[in-house]
């Protein structure tokens, strides 16, 4: 087995110039980050880890890679039916971009039909999609509701995430009870009967949290 490689003097003088970073491997400047941790990266256990990280990180922001429109457009379709469709209790799991740790919760998405609807299957993968980048709640409620909008052109839009972070949780103020709702509603979902019934809804799911 190749040993691996312990860049951290080189690394060190790359890191003056953002180009000279592009010399390196993602997997060498992981060793060079647990070398600065105070760490041995060629012992036992961490020998393989600057894979596994670079692995890991490439599934957790695979969205990147992958385009909203095009998911949603392979499954639209023409329905006689104007009432509200909900999708609740979606997991989400995501990397606050501010510490690139996790935050994780529910995600409820529900939008009322004009002449055109979703595949059901395809309002949680575009959560995913969404999901899968380094992302902030807020921004990713928006998303969300921005591409159903875009898509399909319903009467309205209403999603609600409700997640904790561990960036709150592990760190910082160390509140492990705490979570984070926003919200973002769309067309018709600002009318207050409206955004009232979905939320009345929303709160009759499993979690019945929000």
């Amino acid at each position: 087995m190749a040993q691996p490689i312990i860049v951290s003097k080189s690394v060190r003088r790359a890191a003056q110039s953002a180009e000279g970073l592009s010399e390196f491997s993602t997997q060498e400047m992981y060793r060079e980050i647990l070398a600065r941790l105070g760490e041995d990266p060629s012992r036992g256990g961490l020998a393989s880890t600057p894979a596994r990280i670079e692995k890991a990180l490439a599934f957790l922001t695979k969205g990147y890679d992958e385009n909203p429109t095009e998911i949603l457009r392979g499954a639209l379709f023409d329905v006689d039916y104007d009432e509200m469709v909900i999708v609740k209790d979606i997991e989400m799991y995501s990397l606050c971009e501010h510490h690139m740790l996790p935050f994780f919760g529910k995600v409820h998405v529900a939008y009322i039909p004009k002449r055109k609807v979703i595949g059901l299957s395809k309002i949680p993968r575009l959560v995913e999609v969404f999901a899968r980048r380094l992302q902030v709640q807020e921004r990713l409620t928006r998303q969300i509701a921005d591409a159903i909008q875009e898509a399909i052109a319903p009467q309205g839009v209403g999603v609600v995430i409700e997640a904790r972070h561990l960036c709150m949780m592990m760190r910082g103020i160390e509140k492990q009870n705490s979570s984070t709702v926003t919200s973002a509603m769309v067309g018709c979902f600002r009318q207050k009967e409206t955004r009232g019934e979905f939320l009345s809804l929303v709160r009759q799911s499993p979690s019945g949290s929000i």
